[in-house]
């Protein structure tokens, strides 16, 4: 839908929405009207590079043409049935999903966060039917980011800030540890946890990788204590850090695994995997999703995923992900650059990150921030070198805009 297809203006767009829409996030100012590849183009043709995916979503491309292809050949045939018959796409994107990823039983959700309240909910009744009822308690760790409905937001160890105040109290049963600190999990252990819950590289954390020792020594304890492993992939899975999944890096299998974003190449579809003796938990009736698994979005996640394991968008990620992240350190102002792949946290000195996404934008790049201090890069897979060098120079742009008195004869 174009404006040159309306008798509407830009402006009028935008002050609909600000009429009549509820209104919790900052706008970029224009209107996202096509994109394609690497790019999303506003009402006049301009083109922002987009190093903020849709939040790491369009991870193979905007408007990938296979992803497109898939949707308008699907729609065709049926659009949704709920999930009382068998449906081609939802079997094909299971078992393509299950085989690749070494995982052996799926449950369709519409998003990350329905697919880690799916996760919440499979561990509890999988830990008071096989102990008892008291066995239900979940350790997550502290800065972390799980969804925004209540399970997933009561998960999430971000006590006293914008994602839970005013919306608490929350869902009993959780306690938060510090991330990367194994003692700390030791210490938080009692007779009625069930489940320890990571992301593999906290995201809205501030772009944080766990520690291959920090993860192993994780499973083992789990193992030794009888209890499960669950690992929120809803932004790291699918190739983004370099791996089709971010546990591949671990050398280990999680018992339960949440995935969304880069799955749906676009359209909301969310998953968990488990083991089998795990799933068994869910049984007829137990859990249901009115169009999780729908013929639609399952065509579209097929094309996606099978784009990133054809193309190895994951390889792509390591390689490219590696020479940006050594690029990014030159950038005045840059405390620190973490990440895995093509998952990159930028940390500066000062509190100026806000600023610079704003700057970004007027340099007709897109990214995102977290907090105050960290920018966050999460652009399409097929990001190039390139690409990378441009949004570079593109940034430098912008931190110097921000930071005009700061020396910059370092920058290359």
């Amino acid at each position: 839908m174009k404006l040159t297809d309306l008798n509407y203006t830009a402006a009028e767009i935008k002050a609909m929405a600000q009429t009549y829409m509820i209104e919790t996030y900052e706008r970029f100012d224009f209107v996202a009207e096509t994109a394609s590849g690497m790019y999303l183009y506003d009402e006049q043709g301009v083109g922002y590079l987009d190093f903020y995916g849709g939040v790491a979503v369009n991870s193979v491309g905007n408007n990938n043409p296979k992803v497109v292809a898939a949707i308008k050949e699907q729609a065709q045939d049926i659009l949704h049935t709920f999930n009382y018959p068998y449906t081609i796409p939802q079997a094909l994107l299971a078992k393509t999903i299950c085989e690749n990823i070494g995982m052996e039983k799926i449950f369709f959700q519409n998003s990350g966060t329905e697919a880690n309240e799916a996760m919440l909910k499979l561990a509890r009744k999988y830990g008071t039917e096989t102990f008892g009822p008291e066995k239900y308690h979940i350790i997550t760790a502290k800065k972390s980011f799980h969804g925004r409905t209540y399970g997933a937001l009561s998960a999430t160890g971000q006590p006293e800030t914008a994602n839970q105040t005013g919306y608490l109290p929350g869902v009993p049963g959780f306690s938060y540890v510090p991330y990367n600190d194994f003692a700390a999990i030791e210490q938080a252990y009692h007779a009625g946890v069930i489940a320890i819950m990571l992301e593999p590289v906290q995201g809205e954390g501030g772009v944080h990788p766990a520690t291959y020792d920090y993860l192993q020594k994780v499973r083992r304890f789990c193992d030794e204590k009888g209890i499960l492993l669950l690992l929120d992939e809803v932004q790291t899975g699918w190739g983004r850090t370099g791996e089709l999944m971010a546990f591949m890096h671990y050398d280990l299998k999680p018992d339960i695994v949440s995935m969304a974003k880069a799955m749906g190449g676009g359209t909301p579809i969310g998953a968990i995997c488990a083991t089998k003796k795990v799933a068994q938990a869910f049984n007829q009736g137990a859990h249901g999703s009115t169009y999780g698994g729908s013929p639609l979005c399952c065509a579209a996640s097929l094309a996606a995923i099978t784009e990133i394991i054809e193309q190895d968008l994951s390889g792509n990620a390591k390689v490219v992900g590696a020479h940006f992240k050594e690029k990014l350190a030159t950038l005045p102002g840059v405390k620190e650059v973490r990440g895995q792949g093509l998952m990159l946290g930028i940390e500066f000195h000062e509190p100026i990150a806000v600023d610079i996404k704003r700057q970004a934008k007027e340099q007709h790049l897109l990214v995102t921030a977290v907090g105050q201090h960290i920018i966050r890069l999460v652009p399409p897979l097929i990001a190039t070198k390139t690409d990378c060098d441009i949004a570079l120079r593109l940034l430098k742009q912008a931190i110097e805009k921000v930071l005009p008195a700061k020396p910059l004869d370092h920058v290359g």
